[in-house]
C-alpha cells in the first residue's frame, strides 16, 4: 500500500509541473485562435461592410451563402485542390525523401537543390511562374516550343492544374525533408535482415520503409490536406481566381467576398465553413493514426 501511495505521489510530481507549463501555450491559443474564431462565428450572423456597426441578421447570411452557386464552386475547387495536392505531393515527397536519406556525397548536393523552393516566398514564386508561363514572353516564346506557348493561366481548363503544379513545386521540398528524417530513424538492422532473406530494394521499400514511415505519412498528409485548404497568397498572385471562377478556391472566395464586395458577414460564413472542413479532415486523420497507435513500428526486433 505504501508503494502504491509513493508511486501515485511520484506520478503527481511528474505531471503537475507539466500541466502548469502548458498553461501559457493554452492561453496564447485561446487569445489568438479561439477568441478570433468566436468573433468570426458571431460576425457570420451579422450584416457588416467592415466600417459601420454590425447589424444582427440571424441565419440570413448562412442561407444566402450556402445557396450561392459561387460558394458551391469554390468549395468544390478547394476539395479538388486538396485531393490532387495530396496525390501529387505524397508519392514524390516520399521517393525524394528516401533518395535523400542515403549517405552518398552527391545526394547532399542534390538535396540542397531540392530545398531551394523553401527559400522563396509564395508571392515571389507566383510572380516567377506567371512570367515563365506568359504565352508572349515566357519559356514557350523563348524556346519556340508551341505546346509551352499556350495561355496556361488564361485557359479555364488548364489554370487549376497549373495552380496545383505550382503548389506542389513549392511544398514538396518540405515534405521530402520530413520523409528524409523519418527514413534515417529506421534501424539499419531491418534492411540487413531483409537482404539476408533475399529481399531486393523494391521489396525492402514496400515491406520495411513504407510501414516504418506510417506516422510520418499521417503527419505529412495532415499538413498537406489541411494546408491545401488555406492556400491564398500564391493563388491570388498567380490567377486572382480567374479566368472567371476556375481557380476561385474557398479562401480566395472568402477574401473577395469580404474585401471586394464588403460583405464581412458572408465572408465569415465562408471562413466558418473552411474551419469546419479543415477540422473534419484533421479529426479523420487523427482517428486513422490513433487506430494504429498501439501497433509497434519495429515489429520483430
Amino acid at each position: 500500500m505504501t508503494q502504491i501511495t509513493k508511486a501515485g505521489a511520484a506520478r503527481r510530481r511528474r505531471t503537475g509541473p507539466t500541466l502548469w507549463m502548458a498553461v501559457p501555450s493554452l492561453a496564447l491559443f485561446a487569445v489568438f485562435a479561439l477568441l478570433p474564431l468566436f468573433g468570426v462565428i458571431v460576425l457570420s450572423f451579422t450584416s457588416w461592410d467592415g466600417l459601420g456597426t454590425p447589424a444582427w441578421t440571424g441565419i440570413d447570411n448562412w442561407s444566402r451563402v450556402l445557396a450561392d452557386p459561387t460558394t458551391h464552386n469554390a468549395l468544390w475547387l478547394s476539395l479538388i485542390v486538396v485531393v490532387t495536392a495530396w496525390l501529387v505531393q505524397t508519392p514524390i515527397s516520399l521517393l525524394l525523401g528516401v533518395f535523400m536519406a542515403g549517405h552518398q556525397r552527391y545526394r547532399n548536393v542534390l538535396s540542397i537543390l531540392y530545398f531551394l523552393p523553401l527559400l522563396f516566398s509564395s508571392a515571389a514564386i507566383a510572380i516567377a511562374f506567371r512570367s515563365l508561363l506568359d504565352p508572349n514572353f515566357g519559356v514557350g516564346a523563348a524556346t519556340g516550343l508551341r505546346w509551352l506557348s499556350q495561355d496556361w493561366l488564361g485557359n479555364p481548363q488548364l489554370a487549376l492544374g497549373v495552380v496545383v503544379f505550382v503548389i506542389g513545386w513549392s511544398f514538396i521540398p518540405f515534405h521530402s525533408l520530413l520523409y528524409q528524417a523519418g527514413v534515417r530513424q529506421i534501424p539499419a538492422t531491418l534492411y540487413e535482415a531483409a537482404r539476408l532473406d533475399g529481399a531486393n530494394a523494391w521489396q525492402a521499400f514496400w515491406q520495411i520503409t513504407v510501414p516504418q514511415l506510417r506516422n510520418t505519412i499521417v503527419t505529412s498528409s495532415t499538413l498537406i490536406l489541411v494546408g491545401s485548404l488555406t492556400y491564398f497568397d500564391l493563388v491570388y498572385v498567380l490567377t486572382q481566381g480567374g479566368p472567371g471562377t476556375s481557380t476561385r478556391i474557398l479562401p480566395l472566395h472568402m477574401y473577395l467576398m469580404g474585401f471586394r464586395s464588403f460583405d464581412m458577414g458572408g465572408a465569415s460564413v465562408s471562413a466558418v465553413i473552411l474551419v469546419l472542413v479543415g477540422l473534419s479532415i484533421s479529426l479523420i486523420l487523427n482517428g486513422i493514426a490513433r487506430s494504429h497507435r498501439m501497433d509497434s513500428q519495429q515489429e520483430g526486433l
